[in-house]
């Protein structure tokens, strides 16, 4: 199977050895994205809604790279260093989202790279 790396300078760049995206076929692996701004590469402050909202244009731009959207979105996994944030997360989660809203595993961790608050990676086809 051929693998494509995506990478696009709006979105935050790899800070280690992997992609920001791979297509195989037609389906698009997303690494998880933090709060940073692609522009400063510093973490962007505010609420939990604010930085969710970042994370999600984060993945947007990169989905856009490779010739997508939220639409072609299959399945999501969250991260949260704190899951009381769930509630917050989940209502601006939900504006990005197209109906049916792709399957979603939502996990409690201890920490994520760069002292980030949310981490989001995804799964996406083609739509077709």
């Amino acid at each position: 199977m051929d693998r494509q790396a995506i990478a696009t300078i709006n979105a935050p760049s790899a800070v280690g050895p992997y992609s920001q995206a791979i297509a195989a076929g037609d389906l698009l692996f997303c690494s998880g994205q933090v709060h940073l701004d692609p522009a400063s590469s510093t973490l962007v402050e505010g609420d939990i809604a604010t930085q969710t909202a970042r994370v999600l244009d984060n993945l947007s731009a990169v989905l856009a790279a490779a010739g997508r959207s939220m639409a072609d979105v299959l399945k999501t996994t969250v991260f949260l260093v704190d899951i009381n944030d769930f509630g917050a997360m989940n209502e601006v989660y939900g504006r990005y989202m197209p109906d049916p809203p792709p399957a979603r595993s939502t996990i409690g961790v201890a920490a994520l790279p760069k002292g980030a608050r949310v981490e989001i990676e995804l799964i996406a086809g083609r739509a077709g």
